[in-house]
Formats: C-alpha cells, structure tokens, sequence
C-alpha cells in the first residue's frame, strides 16, 4: 500500500439536553426535536490514503461491527465523488461506548467524511456534505454542521445555538440499549407537543424531557440504576439519545472535579445491586463514568467551508 497522505483526527461524542418526539412520517421516520452539544470525549480515526481504491479499516481498541458507518460513510462518498482509485484505510481508536446515545458511530462517520473530502482533494463545501450525510444515518448531519445545534425533523433540519460552556458528569451502565428496539416500543410517546428555541434557551437545564427514557428504563433496569445514582450525586438526571448513558449538568469545573471521585466510587457500589439476568448477561466490561466538558464547536469545522 503506497501511503502518501495521512490525519489523525477527532471524533467528538454528543449529548442530547432533551429530546422530543413531535410525530411520525408516513414512511415510519419519527420526527423529533432535540438540542445536540458536542463533547470533549472523543475517539481518534487514523486516515491513510491509498491509491488502489480500497477502503480498509483496522480496530485499535474495541472492535467495530464488520460494515460499520465509518466504512458506509467512505464508500458512500468514494461513489457520489466518483474517485474510484482514491481509497483510505481507517484505524479507529474507540474510546466513546456504543449503545449509549452518545452519537459515536455517527460522529465517526461524519468525521470520516470530512477527512476524505480534504484527504482525496474533494473541496466538497458543507452543504454537499450535508445531503450525502442524511443518507448514511440520523446524527451524522449534525457532525458534519459543527456546531452545537437545534435539531428538527429527523435529524437533518439544523439551527446553530450558542450555549455556554459547561460541565457534564456522564455515566454508562453495562448494558447497550439497541435504538430500534426504543423506537419500537408500543408504549413510546410520539406526541409530544412542538417547542420553540426560545423557550429552550430560558432554561435549558430544566427545559423538556427525553421521551425515549422510560422504554429504554423498561428495556434495562440498569439505565434506571444509573440514573438514580448520578441523580442522587447532582441533583439532576437525564438520559442522552436512545440510551444507555445519562448524564448531569455538574456546574462549574471545581465542582466537577470534586464530585468526580464519589461519583466513580457510587457507581461500584450500586453496580452490586441485584438486576435482572438479562441485563446481567448483556455486553460490556462494567460502568463508565466520565467527567466532561461541551465543546464551542466541532474541533474539524474549519476544514470545510460553509457555502
């Protein structure tokens, strides 16, 4: 392999503050509405160019579904760029759990796109990028608009907010919780009534819900376990995505790292509770617990250009 060109960049993991589903499409595509902040936990993607076509990927840590949206995404713009002897081989460094509404495999995808576009010399502006993202999968536009954002309709209708920075205590129980399996249950509320960015932005910390929460509780007793331990820690809880992670605003960074260590030390303790043998026998080496900061933007935004 004749390796000419390579980057070793970020990709950042998200949080949901909220998220409410407001309906449903004829198609099955539930609508939401959410707001989308970046993190500072992030896994690293390793590009390689190569000039035979291929596109190959290599796991440094945790190993990835075989056709993941890392590989999706590469030969998803290899053909609609139509630089069929342009390939990249991709080593991913996870760091970020899947199964956990962290956006991981998404934020890889979009950062793979953004990558390649300058990797192969594309010059691709955003908007381009925009449209082929919506089809890879419902996060990745959000990676690739790098900004914190307001997100609508099925993750593909963005408005950019500008929220402070601030600290986020996030913890992942064992167990991954599957997004179809949530957007599924019969029981999910698909109603919920339409919000505006303003009312948001009067409250973000006590704004909303997550609607997805209680079938992902009903799913796994452990996403309720965690969020009656990081609840008990600060005050406040919520689970991000489709779960299995929650996480809470923990104030200011001293507080944060103050209440980084009982938070660790809670978690074993209350992972010894008794829990059903399904969420037992799930995957996982145990729980996660990480100390987090929102990031202004995403750390790849200027590598391409809004037009």
């Amino acid at each position: 392999m004749s390796v000419t060109a390579f980057y070793d960049v970020p990709a950042p993991a998200k949080l949901n503050l909220f998220l409410h589903i407001v309906g449903r499409r004829a198609d099955g595509y539930h609508l939401l509405q959410s707001v989308f902040v970046l993190l500072d936990w992030a896994d690293t993607l390793h590009f390689e160019l190569r000039r035979d076509g291929t596109v190959s990927r290599q796991d440094l840590g945790a190993a990835l579904p075989p056709e993941d949206l890392c590989l999706k995404a590469a030969r998803a713009l290899q053909a609609a760029a139509g630089v069929k002897h342009q390939g990249v081989h991709i080593a991913i460094d996870k760091q970020v759990p899947w199964g956990a509404g962290l956006g991981g495999g998404s934020s890889d995808a979009a950062t793979t796109l953004l990558a390649l576009n300058r990797l192969w010399g594309l010059r691709w502006p955003r908007r381009q990028l925009l449209e082929l993202a919506t089809t890879i999968g419902a996060d990745v536009p959000f990676f690739v608009g790098g900004h914190n954002a307001w997100v609508e309709g099925i993750g593909d209708r963005l408005t950019p907010v500008d929220l402070p920075l601030q600290d986020f205590a996030v913890l992942k129980p064992p167990q991954a919780v599957p997004t179809a399996a949530i957007f599924a249950d019969p029981a999910l509320v698909r109603d919920t009534k339409p919000a505006t960015i303003t009312s948001f932005l009067a409250d973000p910390q006590r704004f909303g819900h997550n609607d997805l929460q209680m079938s992902a509780c009903r799913y796994s007793a452990q996403v309720l376990q965690a969020l009656e331990v990081i609840e008990a820690q600060y005050g406040n809880s919520r689970m991000s995505g489709s779960g299995s992670a929650v996480f809470a605003w923990a104030g200011s960074e001293g507080r944060t790292k103050e209440r980084a260590e009982e938070l660790s030390a809670e978690s074993s303790k209350e992972r010894t509770r008794d829990v059903p043998a399904v969420a037992q026998a799930t995957p996982g080496e145990g729980w996660v617990m990480r100390m987090c900061r929102s990031l202004p933007e995403h750390p790849l935004r200027s590598w391409v250009d809004w037009q």
